[in-house]
């Protein structure tokens, strides 16, 4: 389906403001449609910019690293560019989609002419992960019957979309932002012939732990020791859902400085936690419980002398999910032969663990990494 819109400057620059305004009293989930919905104006309001292409292809016969095999998987992708451009894979972060990566903060700083993916000349895929999106989930009937799928699970169909069907033979580059960046680590241990340049974002390239890992755990535990998950066979989503969304929001997004600035008294605190609670929340509780448990095995250290590819790995200051301070990414990236690591210093601007989210603190690595990296 082709997605196209015809808008006068003015009305685009309303809407924008209105979903914008929307962004800011919204869950994360609601976030997420807010900035597709931007995204999809930003480049509609640009007649140069090649329309987005959204489709769907049934992988056969998938098995996961469990053993289960469904006879079809359906993954989602969206394209912006023609296919005779330079292939570019983008990923996704947890409970989003590939056209969340529309957005303007995102796409609409990188996709536009001239700009560091320019869809005139990269052929730019966004693909839904494995469980998001319109891509296969528990939520389209299957509920907790659904395969458990793994991070890996998720490159492999991945891999599989743009090989099988796209009919991609070599990629220019793999970027993913936080899941999307933990898969392109994944990416380029598993597949390390096939793209030139890798862009791992608001991740490490070591085991799921520490906080990271706790705070999903009490996602995770929350929605199943909720007597209305009822094992998956609820009739209406279980209020844990929203409530632990929520929690692990405000604990690993956001960075402090800047919730600082929103939030300085315990009066302002209250009224932006309330209005996150009390906003409208679309998810399933089976697809979350799934996306944040397909974390729950990620470890690539073991396996970082198999990427080949130029890499720049770019993380936030102020991430809470992956603090600097730890070392990790020091020790890590001394393992990758072509590596870079680019650490962007947190302020009230930035916005921790989606600061990554925002290219423009960030676009200009990317674009001399594109136009720099050895084709192989």
């Amino acid at each position: 389906m082709t997605l196209t819109m015809t808008l006068t400057t003015a009305l685009t620059t309303a809407l924008m403001t209105t979903l914008t305004t929307l962004t800011t009293l919204a869950t994360p989930l609601k976030k997420l449609i807010c900035l597709a919905v931007l995204g999809l104006l930003a480049l509609s309001a640009n007649a140069q910019m090649p329309a987005p292409v959204e489709g769907s292809y049934l992988l056969k016969n998938f098995r996961f690293h469990t053993g289960d095999v469904l006879p079809e998987l359906r993954m989602n992708y969206t394209t912006v560019g023609a296919a005779s451009g330079e292939p570019v894979l983008i990923l996704h972060g947890t409970t989003g989609s590939g056209l969340g990566m529309l957005a303007p903060a995102f796409g609409g700083e990188l996709f536009g002419p001239g700009q560091a993916l320019d869809a005139s000349r990269y052929y730019l895929i966004l693909p839904d992960s494995i469980g998001t999106g319109k891509s296969a989930k528990p939520s389209d009937g299957m509920r907790a019957a659904f395969p458990k799928y793994n991070y890996d699970d998720s490159v492999e169909a991945q891999y599989r979309l743009v090989t099988e069907h796209l009919g991609v033979k070599h990629l220019r580059l793999v970027i993913g932002n936080s899941m999307g960046g933990m898969q392109t680590w994944l990416w380029g241990e598993k597949y390390p012939d096939f793209m030139d340049a890798l862009v791992p974002m608001a991740s490490q390239p070591t085991e799921m732990s520490s906080r990271n890992w706790m705070l999903r755990r009490l996602v995770i535990d929350s929605i199943r020791n909720d007597p209305q998950w009822n094992n998956g066979n609820y009739t209406k989503q279980p209020p844990s859902l929203q409530f632990a969304s929520v929690f692990f929001g405000v604990a690993t997004l956001g960075g402090s400085q800047a919730l600082y600035k929103a939030a300085p008294t315990r009066e302002k605190a209250d009224q932006l936690l309330d209005r996150r609670l009390m906003a409208p929340f679309a998810g399933d509780a089976n697809d979350h419980l799934y996306q944040w448990d397909s974390s729950r095995d990620y470890n690539p250290s073991p396996a970082l002398e198999k990427i080949q590819a130029a890499l720049l790995a770019i993380n936030s200051a102020d991430d809470e999910r992956n603090p600097p301070e730890t070392g990790i990414m020091d020790r890590e990236m001394k393992r990758v032969k072509n590596g870079r690591y680019f650490l962007i210093p947190g302020s009230e601007d930035t916005a921790g663990h989606g600061t990554t989210a925002q290219a423009r603190f960030w676009k200009q690595e990317l674009a001399k990494l594109v136009q720099n990296a050895p084709r192989r």
